[in-house]
C-alpha cells in the first residue's frame, strides 16, 4: 500500500470513530415487521453459480449479505436478483450466461417453496408477505444482455425479468453508460439511440421496470423523456453528497419525481460517503493490478476465472479501509427524501456486489431494522417510513403495470 493510500485510511479512521452498536427499538421493530421491504437490487446469483450457494445456507461463518435467515431476520420481503454478465468473460454468449444466472434464482426457489417463492408482479409480492416467504424478482443489469435483440428482451420478460438497467458500466449498442463515458477509445450515441429509445417503448409495453442506474446522464434525459411509465434507479444515490457519476444530481431527482419514479439508495460505501470514495479511488489501480495479476496467473494455468475469485481480492483491499457510519448512508435517504419528495425514494442495497464494502452496523439484510431505528431518530414518521422501505417501489411496478395494460389495449 503506498504512501498516498496509508495517508488517505488514516484520514479515514479519523473522520469515522468506532460506532456504537445500534440499538432498535420495540417501536423501530414494529414499523419494520409491519411493512412490505423490498430490495430492488443483490448480486446473490453470482454466488448461486459460481460457489453454489444454498440461500437456505445456516453457516455463522457466511459473508453474504443475503440468505433467508437473514432475510427473515431484517423482515426483508421481495429481493431484486440482479441478473448481470461480466461483458469482459462472457463475450459471445451474453444471452446464455444471462439464462444460465436466471435458472440460478429459479432453482433456490425450487429447492425452498416454504420459504421463497418466484415473483412477477404487485399481487404476488402482496401474496408472498402473507405467506410469509420472500418474493424473489429477477433485474438484469446491463442492456448487453439483449445482445441487440428485442426477441431477447420479450423472452426475459417472459421468464420473470422485471426491470433492465438500460446499460451497465459499458456502453451498449443502444445506450450510453456512465462508466465509460470519458473514454476516447469507446464510440458513443449522445444518450439513447433510436433503437434504445423503442427498447425502453417495448419494456413499457411489456410491464418492464426502466432501470437508469449506471446510465450516462443523457442516456438518464432520454430515458426519461421516452418512458410511458416511471422509471427506477435501482441502486443509485445522490452526487450532491458523494460525487460519483454512478450517484444523481439534484436535477436527476427531480426529472425522476416529475416521471413519477423512485430512486433506490445504494448502501455502498464509496457511493454514500465522500472521504470513503475518495480513499477508494487513491487504491483503485493498485487494487485493479492485483485483480489482473491473479487473472492473467489463472489464465496461463488453464483456469477460468469468476466473480467470487475477484471479489475475493477485492475484499482484501476494502479491508485496508475503515467503513464510514451508518449516518451516511442516511445522509442519502434523507436528501433524496428532501429533493425529490417522500414518495420517490427507496433501498437498493447492492448486497453481494460491494465487496463487502457497507457502512457501518450494515453487515446483512439482518440488519435493515437499523435503517428504520435511524429514520425513526431523524424524526421520520412510520408511514414515511415504510413508504421508504418498499411502498415507493410498490406503487411505481403498479404504475408499469397499469401502463403496460392500457399499450396492450391500444390506449398507450
Amino acid at each position: 500500500m503506498n504512501r498516498q493510500i496509508i495517508a488517505v485510511a488514516l484520514l479515514l479512521a479519523l473522520a469515522f470513530p468506532v460506532c456504537a452498536q445500534t440499538t432498535v427499538s420495540k417501536k423501530a421493530l414494529e414499523i419494520q415487521n409491519s411493512a412490505i421491504v423490498i430490495d430492488t437490487h443483490a448480486d446473490t446469483p453470482q454466488r448461486f453459480l459460481d460457489e453454489n450457494y444454498d440461500i437456505g445456507s445456516t453457516d455463522p461463518k457466511d459473508r453474504g449479505h443475503i440468505s433467508l435467515d437473514k432475510a427473515k431476520t431484517g423482515n426483508l420481503g421481495a429481493e431484486f436478483f440482479s441478473i448481470w454478465v461480466d461483458p469482459e468473460t462472457n463475450q459471445g454468449h451474453f444471452a446464455h450466461h444471462t439464462l444460465d444466472l436466471i435458472d440460478s434464482v429459479y432453482e433456490q426457489a425450487a429447492r425452498h417453496p416454504d420459504r421463497m417463492m418466484m415473483a412477477f408482479s404487485v399481487d404476488d409480492i402482496e401474496r408472498a408477505h402473507r405467506e410469509h416467504k420472500l418474493a424473489a424478482l429477477l433485474g438484469i443489469e446491463g442492456g448487453h444482455s439483449i445482445e441487440n435483440d428485442v426477441r431477447l428482451l420479450r423472452d426475459y420478460y417472459r421468464l420473470g425479468v422485471r426491470y433492465m438497467t438500460l446499460s451497465w458500466s459499458n456502453t451498449n449498442e443502444f445506450a450510453d453508460s456512465s462508466g465509460d463515458i470519458n473514454n476516447p477509445k469507446v464510440e458513443h450515441h449522445n444518450g439513447l439511440t433510436d433503437g434504445g429509445k423503442q427498447i425502453v417503448l417495448e419494456m413499457n409495453r411489456l410491464g418492464m421496470l426502466v432501470d437508469i442506474s449506471h446510465v450516462a446522464d443523457k442516456t438518464f434525459y432520454d430515458a426519461i423523456a421516452v418512458s410511458k411509465a416511471p422509471v427506477i434507479a435501482s441502486h443509485s444515490s445522490a452526487r450532491a453528497l458523494t460525487d460519483h457519476p454512478r450517484n444523481m444530481t439534484d436535477d436527476m431527482l427531480h426529472a425522476v419525481a416529475k416521471n413519477g419514479g423512485v430512486v433506490q439508495v445504494n448502501f455502498y460505501s464509496a457511493f454514500v460517503d465522500e472521504n470513503y470514495r475518495k480513499a477508494d479511488a487513491a487504491q483503485a489501480k493498485e487494487r485493479g493490478d492485483a485483480v489482473k495479476a491473479y487473472n492473467d496467473q489463472q489464465k496461463a494455468a488453464g483456469k477460468t476465472v469468476t466473480y467470487i475469485d475477484d471479489d475475493r481480492i477485492e475484499r482484501e483491499w476494502t479491508s485496508k479501509l475503515p467503513r464510514p457510519p451508518l449516518s451516511s448512508l442516511i445522509d442519502h435517504i434523507d436528501h433524496i427524501a428532501k429533493i425529490a419528495g417522500m414518495d420517490h425514494v427507496g433501498l437498493g442495497s447492492d448486497f453481494d456486489g460491494v465487496n463487502g464494502a457497507t457502512p457501518e452496523g450494515i453487515n446483512s439484510a439482518a440488519d435493515l431494522p437499523k435503517i428504520t431505528q435511524a429514520l425513526l431518530d431523524r424524526g421520520y414518521g412510520a408511514d414515511d417510513i415504510r413508504k421508504i422501505l418498499g411502498g415507493n417501489l410498490l406503487r411505481v411496478f403498479r404504475e408499469a403495470e397499469r401502463v403496460s395494460h392500457e399499450m396492450q389495449a391500444g390506449k398507450g
